[in-house]
């Protein structure tokens, strides 16, 4: 990756900064997108704070105030990355929200606000960035969304975050067949067992969250996997990082666990076992 272009959304913290970090100790130039420069009151990590990281990493940051929900903050924020850095390899769509109310509780502007983040910012970059992706060697489109599985269990207790996530997951599906011949890779990627994001931290609480997960670490090393395959043999797949990790090799995932037992692991949203399925 040294020397590629990748720009990620939601990189002022957990998952989006340590595959900032990940590609960073591989010399990429990263463009580092995210909503607020300012501390927030309960979540750690800014966008500087990310970039001085990045930077002691090995490789060369970006940081850009940009929200996904606003076209123009999007248009403007690419047109910045393909400028100074003179292109852009690899966009990966990590931003996202979280909002797990049944429907008497969810407004319809907070279902709004869902599918904005989630749905409408992932079109945005897209849309904004695929005329530099034409240009690149090796050109990649990763979203972090799950395998579309509709078992109603998954709607019926939060109906809104499901149709919400399952839409940026049918992104990559009709992105993948659309821009095949190009080609650029469309794949959407997910974590097997809970991941002790900032997000899920918010919502769980620190103590459960880290009880039964792993660190956002695997994330990382899954995304910078797919990334170096050739984008011409490996595009319209959704897949958990355990996969992607498995494919390369990788057996012993205990160094990622932040639970005390393997057992303690839960699966993730959308997937019925820890395995990936």
């Amino acid at each position: 990756m040294a020397g590629s272009v990748v720009l990620i959304t939601g990189a002022s913290r957990g998952i989006g900064r340590e595959m900032a970090l990940r590609v960073a100790r591989d010399g990429a130039r990263v463009a580092l997108l995210a909503k607020t420069a300012t501390p927030h009151p309960k979540l750690p990590g800014t966008l500087d704070e990310t970039a001085d990281a990045v930077r002691a990493a090995g490789g060369e940051p970006l940081p850009i105030v940009c929200d996904v929900r606003d076209e123009a903050s999007v248009s403007d924020a690419v047109a910045t990355v393909a400028e100074i850095f003179g292109g852009i390899d690899v966009v990966v769509n990590n931003a996202g929200a979280i909002d797990l109310r049944r429907t008497p509780e969810l407004a319809a502007k907070h279902f709004g606000r869902l599918l904005d983040i989630n749905v409408l910012g992932p079109y945005a970059v897209v849309n904004a960035a695929v005329g530099h992706l034409r240009n690149a060697d090796n050109p990649h489109i990763v979203n972090v969304s799950p395998p579309v599985n509709l078992d109603p269990s998954w709607f019926a207790p939060y109906v809104g975050h499901t149709v919400g996530k399952y839409a940026e997951s049918l992104l990559v599906l009709g992105w993948a067949a659309e821009f095949a011949s190009i080609p650029i890779a469309v794949n959407a990627l997910w974590p097997a067992v809970t991941v002790a994001s900032e997000g899920m931290v918010a919502v769980l609480g620190r103590a459960e969250a880290f009880a039964q997960a792993r660190s956002p670490r695997t994330m990382a090393d899954a995304l910078y996997s797919m990334i170096i395959r050739p984008a011409a043999e490996y595009t319209g797949n959704f897949v958990t990082d355990e996969q992607v990790l498995r494919e390369d090799g990788v057996e012993d995932f205990s160094g990622y666990r932040l639970a005390d037992r393997e057992e303690d692991l839960t699966a993730s949203f959308y997937l019925s076992s820890a395995t990936g399925s």
